[in-house]
């Protein structure tokens, strides 16, 4: 790396890192918001009125998985999410699915 290249590197973080202080501070708005959504296994299992031994046994997920999700140490990913939307939706279709597998 060359020393223009990284004095404008240098800047360029530094430039980045008073942008970030300034939206911490509430001075600025950042320029994008990113909005994760995470399914709420507990609260799609007790819709359904199912135990998390039972859950876990009929959609085939790890109970540790599950235990995990729900206590907060762990949070789904994506395809997780998905996966527990579906369930959420159309517990019985889900469910017939993976019987016939």
């Amino acid at each position: 790396m060359t020393d223009t290249a990284t004095t404008t590197f240098g800047q360029d973080l530094i430039a980045s890192l008073q942008e970030a202080v300034s939206i911490a501070r509430g001075e600025t708005k950042a320029a994008r918001t990113h909005v994760i959504e995470v399914a709420d296994a507990r609260a799609i299992r007790e819709q359904l009125h199912m135990s998390q031994q039972e859950f876990a046994s009929t959609y085939r997920i790890p109970l540790s998985t599950l235990k995990g999700w729900e206590q907060g140490r762990r949070q789904p990913d994506a395809t997780a999410t998905a996966y527990l939307s579906v369930i959420a939706h159309l517990p019985d279709e889900a469910r017939k699915v993976l019987l016939a597998a």
